[in-house]
């Protein structure tokens, strides 16, 4: 944002009363060095390194970038960093109420200060995804022609939200979510810093992994619960904030649920086990208890497409479009809300008409090949594009299927080893009663059964 005299009037009050701000604004880094996670992004030469002024790059100026990442990972603060790092002009929109109008204000001020003043205009547009097409549309020619350096922010798959010219345009950034190691350091330091909560409180182990656990991968909602928690453990007169305390402030129960120990298996173990037993409400409750314990959605996301294909299968061949559609909508929207998608999803699984026959058909057929089983490819289905094929009898006698009024040809597939092998057992449950009538009519044309 551009300074005035009410941005320099609440800067100063600010430096005078820290609490005058969130703890979460206070504790923002000042620097790229200060920046908790994303490390894969601060490398030396990178954009957001060029961004704040590090190395000349000759006559290669700075990219506009995207920065796209769960909320909580840090893009404002990327941002903020750099309006504070730059020598550059820096403005600040927001899509949410922001327009062309705004948009336009801005670029025809950077064209006035890059030609009047020779100074650049870094634009800092945070959730572009809600920008619609012809508003993005509006940034295209500032962008492409420099007159200001776009940094964008989105929690959405810019792939989906943003325009190809403007991505086509500019550096496309990954934030991932931040680990419990770097809000554990994030925690620590806030409570010493002066900018923090200068020493006020302590925060013991139990508390400290409740927080976490709490903040999900998100540093400002880690900063936001331990501050409420020490403003109501310094009004009970207290140094040390509790579980208790934590608890009460959030009102969040602790979940017993070691991330990195049994639990973590046994609970989603339960979760698995209840949805192949179509007990929906017990899956629900294990579900629930991962999600409070601060458990990463993308694992159980990926537990559901296991068991979709695991224990479903063919009877109901929408569970696995299902579970792949929850588990990319829970990649591009996170927690709290990618808590629906997966309730969706593990109902849709509980209830689904059970098979395990794919795992069954794919578990024999990889024992006989184990056990040597394998055998040579018959030579009419081997390759003949290449000279000398035909010498060596390969693709000779092959029946293309699609000449025949059926569709299926009479022939060898198999090599001889398993030439009678049966490994796919379709049962008649749900939509797989489909599927075992189809095998019993094409192994009969296959001439592997006789009617």
């Amino acid at each position: 944002m551009e300074p005035d005299l009410f941005t320099a009037a609440a800067e100063e009050r600010q430096e005078k009363d820290p609490a005058a701000s969130p703890l979460a604004v206070r504790m923002r880094p000042r620097t790229l060095d200060e920046v908790v996670g994303q490390q894969h992004l601060l490398k030396p030469g990178s954009p957001l390194r060029r961004l704040v002024g590090e190395g000349s790059g000759g006559p290669a100026g700075p990219s506009s970038v995207i920065l796209w990442g769960p909320p909580g990972t840090g893009k404002t603060t990327l941002a903020y960093v750099v309006s504070k790092a730059t020598n550059k002009r820096f403005v600040e929109l927001s899509a949410i109420t922001a327009g062309v109008k705004e948009v336009r204000a801005v670029i025809d001020g950077a064209r006035r200060a890059t030609g009047g003043f020779g100074t650049e205009t870094v634009l800092f547009l945070d959730e572009i995804h809600r920008f619609s097409k012809a508003q993005q549309d509006s940034l295209l020619p500032a962008v492409e022609n420099r007159w200001v350096t776009l940094i964008a922010a989105t929690t959405e798959n810019p792939y989906f939200s943003v325009i190809s010219p403007l991505l086509s345009r500019s550096l496309l950034l990954t934030l991932e979510p931040l680990t419990d190691d770097d809000i554990r350091g994030l925690l620590r330091r806030a409570l010493d810093a002066e900018r923090g909560l200068k020493g006020a409180v302590t925060l013991p182990e139990d508390t400290e992994e409740h927080l976490l656990r709490i903040a999900g991968g998100d540093a400002r909602r880690a900063l936001t619960a331990l501050e409420a928690a020490a403003g109501a453990a310094l009004d009970q007169d207290e140094r040390e904030i509790s579980l208790a305390t934590l608890e009460q402030t959030v009102d969040r129960a602790a979940v017993k649920y070691d991330r990195d120990g049994d639990q973590h298996f046994d609970v989603a173990s339960a979760l698995i086990k209840s949805i192949r037993g179509s007990d929906v409400d017990a899956a629900l409750h294990y579900l629930a208890r991962m999600i409070e314990a601060g458990e990463d959605p993308r694992f159980i996301a990926r537990r559901l497409m296991i068991s979709a294909s695991e224990d479903i299968g063919l009877a109901d061949p929408n569970a696995l479009p299902i579970a792949v559609a929850a588990a990319q909508a829970v990649a591009m929207i996170g927690f709290p809300e990618a808590a629906l998608t997966l309730s969706h999803a593990t109902i849709a699984l509980a209830l689904a008409p059970k098979s395990n026959s794919a795992t069954t058909a794919i578990g024999a057929a990889l024992e006989d090949v184990r056990k040597g089983l394998a055998g040579s490819v018959p030579a009419h289905l081997r390759d003949g594009h290449y000279k000398g094929a035909a010498k060596l009898g390969h693709a000779q006698g092959y029946v293309y299927p699609h000449d025949l009024p059926e569709g299926i040809a009479e022939q060898q597939y198999a090599p001889d080893t398993i030439k009678d092998r049966e490994y796919y057992a379709p049962t008649r449950h749900g939509a797989e009663a489909r599927y075992a009538d189809a095998v019993d009519w094409t192994r009969r044309h296959l001439g592997r059964r006789r009617s």
